[in-house]
This record gives structure tokens, sequence and C-alpha cells, in this order.
């Protein structure tokens, strides 16, 4: 699915508004939840994004509230949201698998623009550590970014420790260097790969392609405590569901060694026609056995221009990459990606 920021949103406000106690905190259900409960979760979500992105294309409620319940069958939520009246003014959610990572809890926070620095935040962050506890989860881990500035003096309150900064970069589709990119697409006489281009991964080739993605297990991680996660087919085809539902477009390219069959580099982007100014850079990896022959160049050339040629609207392409991660943000710096914002992603033991 479509990135999108995740922070726990505490940014200061001029008029405060009345204190709000963690009774005010009320469980909340997507699944059982009026149509009516979810949009207004939805405009939420939009609100404080639109805060701390204005110049994006505005996020889209009813797109935002059917992301609501957007779960893996391993995968469970625990959410909760502050009302006044009709209104979500706060929302928390608390997500982790049941059969992998177990330890790990990932929590967002999500407080209104107008209603920030009146205890809204801090009562919802109460409620979902609670459900960590009860859940049997000793690490949380959750982001915040630069354009939300006092989220990470909210992290760091809670003795959280900064596990993984990201730089979140972009590059403007029209100011690519077209004989960089020409270069990177030239592959050498005899050649053994093949670049396939899909948007649904062909049932074939299912089970190579989740063993390609398990290769992002060979990312940076910085210091958080996570262990390797298992991809699988069924996964693979959950996540294409959600996409589909969503109205997102997401290409996905992949090398294929015509020698053995073997998927050894894949790259994808998702795109959506209601937002249709930036592309998301989703995951690029190449296998560590084929690494140094420049599938990775030329995965992103390719796919930079396919994005242009088939994102009608399309202005620029949004990544972010670990700060540690040299090899990939080498990459996209000599493609033209600059510094747009900062992610960092923080854990915290229980």
């Amino acid at each position: 699915m479509t990135p999108t920021p995740t922070t726990a949103q505490t940014t200061e406000q001029p008029s405060p508004a009345p204190p709000v106690t963690p009774h005010d905190v009320q469980a909340f259900d997507p699944a059982t939840a009026t149509p009516a409960q979810r949009l207004a979760v939805g405009e939420l979500m939009a609100a404080s994004f639109a805060a701390a992105y204005p110049e994006d294309p505005p996020l889209i409620p009813a797109q935002e509230a059917q992301a609501l319940s957007h779960l893996l069958p391993t995968e469970r939520n625990v959410t909760f949201a502050v009302w006044d009246g009709t209104a979500a003014i706060g929302y928390a959610r608390l997500g982790f698998d049941t059969e992998q990572n177990t330890h790990l809890g990932h929590v967002r926070v999500t407080v209104h623009p107008q209603r920030r620095r009146a205890g809204i935040g801090r009562a919802l962050w109460t409620a979902a550590r609670a459900a960590a506890l009860a859940h049997g989860r000793t690490t949380i881990t959750f982001g915040t970014g630069s354009r939300t500035p006092a989220a990470e003096a909210f992290a760091r309150n809670l003795g959280a420790t900064p596990a993984l900064p990201m730089r979140q970069s972009r590059a403007t589709l029209a100011d690519l260097d077209p004989d960089l990119l020409t270069r990177w697409q030239t592959r050498p006489d005899g050649d053994p790969y093949r670049l396939h281009v899909w948007t649904t991964i062909p049932d074939a080739y299912l089970p190579r392609m989740a063993d390609m993605m398990m290769v992002m297990n060979t990312a940076p991680r910085g210091e958080l405590e996570q262990d390797d996660w298992t991809i699988t087919p069924d996964m693979i085809r959950s996540w294409d569901a959600m996409i589909q539902e969503a109205g997102e477009t997401r290409y996905l390219m992949a090398t294929e060694d015509t020698r053995s069959g073997q998927i050894d580099g894949y790259s994808e982007v998702f795109w959506h026609p209601d937002r249709a100014a930036l592309v998301y850079q989703g995951a690029t990896a190449v296998r560590p056995s084929a690494r140094g022959q420049g599938l990775g160049k030329w995965l992103k050339a390719t796919m930079l221009e396919h994005a242009r040629a088939q994102c009608p609207g399309a202005r620029a392409v949004q990544t972010h990459n670990a700060h540690e991660n040299a090899p990939m943000l080498g990459i996209n710096v000599a493609l033209g990606f600059t510094p747009y914002s900062t992610f960092t992603e923080w854990q915290l033991k229980l």
C-alpha cells in the first residue's frame, strides 16, 4: 500500500483545547463501527496529513476509512478514538502479528491539528501501551517525521530510542537525466537477465517473488530489535486485494536469471489517480549473490521512465532510505533524488 507518514503528532497550537482525560478514549473497532464513524476517522487522517504536508496531494478520507480494516490473516489491530460529537479528534492503533515478531507492536497516534496540546495524544498513547502489554508485546515501535517537529520531543519524553533514522527524498520526473537513464538501462551482450513488468505477479512466479521479497530482510535495521519476516504467496495475494480495493496501481519490476529462473532483483512503486502528482517508491532489493551487476540501477532507471509514461499527471517520485544504507542512497542521489524531510523509527521497551 501507499506509504504515508505515521507520527505521534503533538505539534504546538496557540490556543490549547480543554484537557482530555484517559476516560475520553474509547475502543474503536472498524469492523463494527458505522460507515460515518469510519469516515470521521478518515477525515482526521486527512486533516493531520494536510497540516504536515500542505503542498502534497491531500489524502482522500473515504480511502483512509477503507484502509482501517486492511489486515493480513495473521495481523491484529487494537484501535482507540477520541470523539467530539460525531467528529474524531484523536485516533490510536496498536498493530501486531500473531505469528511473527511476536514481541513487537507498532503504534500510530494521530491527533487533529486544532486539538493538540490538550492531552489527547498522551491519553491515546496510554491506551495503546496498555493494549500492547495485555497482548504480550514487550517492545513498541512508532514513527515520527520532521514535518511534525513536536513529535520527536514527545518520543523522547516517552523514553524511546531513535532506532532507524531515514531520509525522505523526491525526484522530479521532468528533471531526470536522460543520458544517465539510458546508460543504466544498457545491458551487456549476452546478459542472462530478463526484466518483467507486472501490476499483478503471475501465479507461476509467486513462490519465487515471495522468496525475493524476503531479501528485504538484509536491509539495514539500525537498532530495531526485529527478527526476519517470512513472506508467503498468500500474503502477496492479500496485499494485491488491498491494493485493488483502494483503487491503487502497483507497478513491480523483477529481474529473472534465465539460467536458473531465480528472481534476483525487484522494485515497486505505487500510484493512485486521485493523488496523481506523487508516485511512491516501495521496496527495491537485489539478492546479495547478484549484486555488483548493475541490477539495482537498471531497475530504478527503468521504473522511473515507466512511471513517467504510465502515471498520468505524476510530477515526482518519493522514496526513503535509512541513512546507513549507503548503496541505495547513492543510487537515488545519482538519479536526482534530493532531501525532502526525515523520518525516524523509534523503539521503546516496555
